[in-house]
């Protein structure tokens, strides 16, 4: 599987089975669940997430690739994965740990994505949305062009989460 090319400070791979630690120290954290899940997960469902991570890899070719900073440090993840409602479009996301919130690793990291979706995997359009109390979230998706469409239940938190799209430039 091909992931997104390198960045200045960013290292993308795929998730492998025993990243067990490293979808825990992510998605469990308090701080970066508050703005994905209803409430904060226990380990088993960190790694349930993980094997869904693949699963989408192994089904669709892309997943939220997990990227590190320096000497290897977990810095989150970023990435794709099929936007249910709208065959066709992909759904960009970006988590990252807390010690790398607010220095402009987000928007890095969307950029590496974006350029993934539409240069190596042909993509026509993209879909993104974000907690409505993530206001650097909603900062990020207009740095990289995204546009306001709707507001959309997401699942897993159960509140109506602002939503956007990119069109591929013509």
């Amino acid at each position: 599987m091909r992931v997104p090319a390198p960045t200045d400070r960013l290292r993308f791979r795929a998730w492998r089975a025993d990243d067990d630690e490293l979808a825990v120290a992510l998605w469990g954290d308090a701080a970066v669940a508050r703005f994905i899940a209803a409430e904060v997960p226990a380990r088993a469902a960190c790694v349930a997430r993980l094997a869904r991570e693949i699963a989408t890899a192994e089904a669709h070719g892309v997943q939220y690739w997990p990227m590190f900073r320096g000497a290897g440090e977990l810095a989150g993840c970023a990435g794709l994965r099929p936007y249910p409602r709208e065959p066709g479009v992909l759904e960009l996301g970006v988590h990252l740990v807390p010690a790398c919130w607010g220095h402009g690793y987000a928007v890095e990291a969307g950029r590496a994505v974006i350029a993934h979706a539409f240069d190596a995997l042909g993509a026509q359009a993209l879909f993104a949305g974000h907690h409505p109390d993530n206001t650097a979230s909603r900062a990020m998706l207009a740095r990289l062009g995204f546009t306001y469409t709707h507001d959309e239940r997401y699942p897993p938190t159960g509140r109506m989460h602002p939503s956007y799209r990119l069109e591929r430039s013509r």
